[in-house]
């Protein structure tokens, strides 16, 4: 067994340790979206109430003369710092294409016919409460699922189900995720200005372009996406978060040098460093500070692109841009009469797809699929823990109250939806754990 490094232990250091072990925790993301859900709510419904809505009101302008674009602070939120969560989405889908769950048909076809299933039959469900009815526009809320807060709820449950459950879920919500997106470009986008939509189609293809060449710096793509490629959809009448999506496409997916060659130059550079002279000061030599160097820039030539910024990124949108987002959309008056806005159409709509049409339509889907031969369970998950996750998945909160976002203006039917989205979810994450616990016990006990 190797020896761990040893390092002198300061302060600071147990410190760090403690935020690591804080951030690292599969549950810390799904309790400060709840955290954050909860202060909305309190805020949006106290003596304060004003203070909630003139904040996210407030209007932000950006640009220069004959230039600018101003956005109240809750659309700059909704349209640009969302487009970051689908960046991060974006990264994670195209990952999963190349070496994940869904980078052969026979690992992808359960989660991608369960996805397929859990978006058909969510609608379906919807349109048959609200058909007649203005809120019929709503039909792609109760598709979504909120990959973080599903993943961060089976955290929850027992490790046999975690073990066999976390992989199948995270590429059955990535599916979902690429379903959702569609639905967004094709179905919620009116008044396309097409001048700005070939644009955008100029600069995306300048960053296919880049990729080609061999460009991996972040700098060049962060730069073309945002002043180039979310500017343009912004003001062609698409939704801007696509760029995000479009972005995550472009990032390469190559590493510079081999692994073998990689193993190859540490080897090389250990023993230039080993045989390096040494100070008696403890400051290192010149020598050594240039092997150091040369360590770094080949591990990062040894490191993906879209790796390193799917891991850089990650931590600024779970724990940024999310809360933020929860914050800013989840304010619902209850002034009115809570019961009459939970028995509209459009909420019990919405509850009723996320709750039964995820699971069922998961659930269903996969099973005649396995009869047809199409696809199978993955090893050590039953049909008992595949109900809890088709369960998991009605947890839309994120996607759908963001889908409810790009559909309802007008404010009550918007509140409306959010009261469906919140009930919804809350509903299938109780359901989902209670009946996986079940599971997991049933399943070690072999009944």
């Amino acid at each position: 067994m190797q020896d761990k490094i040893k390092l002198k232990e300061q302060p600071i250091d147990r410190f760090y340790r403690y935020v690591r072990f804080f951030f690292d925790s599969g549950t810390t993301l799904g309790t400060l979206l709840m955290i954050m859900v909860i202060i909305a709510m309190f805020w949006a419904n106290s003596p304060w109430t004003t203070t909630y809505h003139q904040l996210f009101e407030t209007k932000i302008a950006i640009g220069y003369e004959g230039f600018r674009i101003e956005e109240t602070l809750r659309h700059w939120i909704n349209d640009f710092l969302m487009a970051y969560f689908f960046f991060l989405v974006g990264l994670e889908i195209k990952r999963e294409f190349i070496d994940g769950h869904l980078s052969t048909i026979r690992r992808a076809s359960g989660p991608l016919i369960g996805a397929l299933g859990g978006m058909i039959l969510p609608a379906l469900i919807f349109l048959a409460i609200t058909w007649g009815t203005p809120a019929v526009a709503g039909w792609g809320i109760p598709m979504a699922t909120d990959i973080a807060f599903a993943v961060g709820f089976l955290s929850l449950a027992s490790g046999i189900v975690k073990r066999s459950g976390k992989p199948f879920l995270t590429a059955l919500a990535a599916a979902d995720d690429i379903g959702a997106i569609l639905v967004i470009a094709f179905f919620l986008t009116t008044g396309i200005d097409m001048g700005n939509l070939l644009a955008a189609l100029v600069y995306f293809l300048i960053m296919l372009g880049g990729n080609f060449m061999g460009i991996r710096n972040t700098w060049f793509y962060l730069i073309v996406g945002i002043f180039g490629l979310w500017v343009a959809l912004l003001l062609s009448g698409v939704h801007a978060t696509l760029a995000g999506i479009l972005a995550a496409l472009c990032i390469p997916a190559r590493t510079k040098i081999t692994e073998e060659s990689y193993k190859e130059v540490l080897v090389s550079r250990s023993e230039q460093f080993a045989s390096a002279s040494v100070t008696p000061t403890g400051l290192l030599t010149a020598e050594q500070v240039k092997i150091i160097q040369g360590v770094i820039r080949d591990s990062k030539r040894a490191l993906t692109p879209l790796q390193r910024i799917e891991k850089d990124i990650k931590p600024f949108v779970n724990f940024l841009v999310l809360p933020v987002f929860a914050l800013a959309n989840s304010g619902i008056s209850l002034e009115g009469n809570l019961l009459k806005m939970i028995t509209h159409p459009l909420s019990l709509g919405i509850m009723a797809g996320l709750v039964f049409g995820k699971l069922f339509g998961i659930l269903t889907a996969n099973y005649f699929a396995s009869k047809l031969g199409l696809s199978q369970l993955p090893e050590g998950m039953n049909w008992k823990i595949l109900a809890g996750l088709s369960s998991l998945a009605g947890i839309g909160f994120t996607m759908s109250l963001f889908i409810a976002g790009i559909v309802f203006k007008e404010p009550d039917m918007l509140a409306i939806a959010k009261i469906g989205v919140l009930a919804g979810s809350a509903i299938s994450a109780i359901l989902a754990i209670s009946w996986l616990r079940y599971a997991s016990n049933k399943t070690v006990s072999g009944t």
